[in-house]
């Protein structure tokens, strides 16, 4: 009877039980792509991982897997991933191979090597307007954004909606079957100034806890648009509706419109370790 050995980690948070949570399957060399869907339903997280040998120059190769699909790249998973290998690899940067390329995460440790904060370096993403915002606007029962609505793609998809205040977003309550409608899509809508911003992100799903690969394209929204310097790290809460708050740190590099580089950092916590019997 094979046993797989998996990790539970909440992601972007250090605390137990916040979060968002993570499966990692630490050997998935023996399970095909069928089990793997399988067993992602069976554990139902937002996303589980399986890890394997690398294959184009990085230390290990992840797949990511919602309950019902393969996604390309995730960002709770390779940071949550980083955090369960870095320990035992003694590693100070950990290369993921995903679907989207390769992802360094930086690994930054406390005086007794235990991790403490994570720093990937995201893949740059495409941006697009949003040509017809009447359907967002009608899924969300809002009626227009503070900036202009935009579609960003670094694997996931996300379409950004800028709401006029905290008050505002916490009071939010989509039309969860026409958000489905939109597609194979997330809306990110946030709030805030400076560098303190707060995040809801609604898919088809339901309403995602904390979006590690939506973080990135915020920060890049908000210096395209003027409302934050190319290069300062932002701070984003998110999670606080679903009862799971997640604290997410994002920074883009660029300028004049063109983004260089983005990076997006936090916290994670092992929560538990046991062994899957098949």
């Amino acid at each position: 009877m094979p046993r797989l050995r998996y990790v539970f980690a909440d992601v972007f948070t250090d605390t137990a039980l916040e979060g968002n949570q993570l499966a990692v399957f630490t050997d998935g060399r023996d399970v095909d792509d069928a089990t793997m869907q399988a067993i992602a339903l069976e554990i139902g997280f937002s996303e589980t991982v399986f890890v394997l040998p690398p294959e184009s120059g990085g230390t290990v190769r992840i797949r990511i897997f919602t309950p019902f699909s393969e996604l390309p790249f995730a960002g709770h998973p390779v940071l949550g991933s980083a955090f369960v290998l870095g320990a035992p690899l003694q590693l100070d940067v950990i290369t993921l191979e995903t679907g989207r390329g390769n992802i360094p995460v930086r690994l930054e440790r406390d005086e007794s090597g235990r991790i403490v904060f994570g720093r990937m370096e995201q893949p740059v993403p495409s941006v697009e307007p949003v040509a017809d915002t009447a359907p967002v606007y009608a899924a969300l029962r809002r009626e227009g954004s503070e900036l202009p609505v935009e579609r960003y793609e670094n694997g996931p998809t996300f379409i950004l909606v800028a709401i006029p205040s905290e008050e505002d977003l916490a009071a939010m309550n989509p039309d969860t079957a026409a958000v489905a409608a939109l597609g194979n899509t997330g809306v990110l809508c946030f709030a805030g100034s400076g560098t303190t911003w707060t995040a809801r992100m609604f898919w088809s799903g339901g309403e995602d806890p904390a979006t590690g690969s939506a973080a990135g394209p915020l920060a890049c929204h908000l210096a395209r648009h003027g409302r934050i310097a190319w290069g300062e790290q932002i701070t984003i809460s998110q999670g606080a509706a679903v009862r799971r708050p997640s604290t997410l740190y994002a920074v883009a590099e660029g300028g004049n419109g063109l983004i260089d580089r983005v990076e997006v950092g936090g916290q994670a916590i092992t929560i538990a370790r046991g062994e899957l019997k098949l």
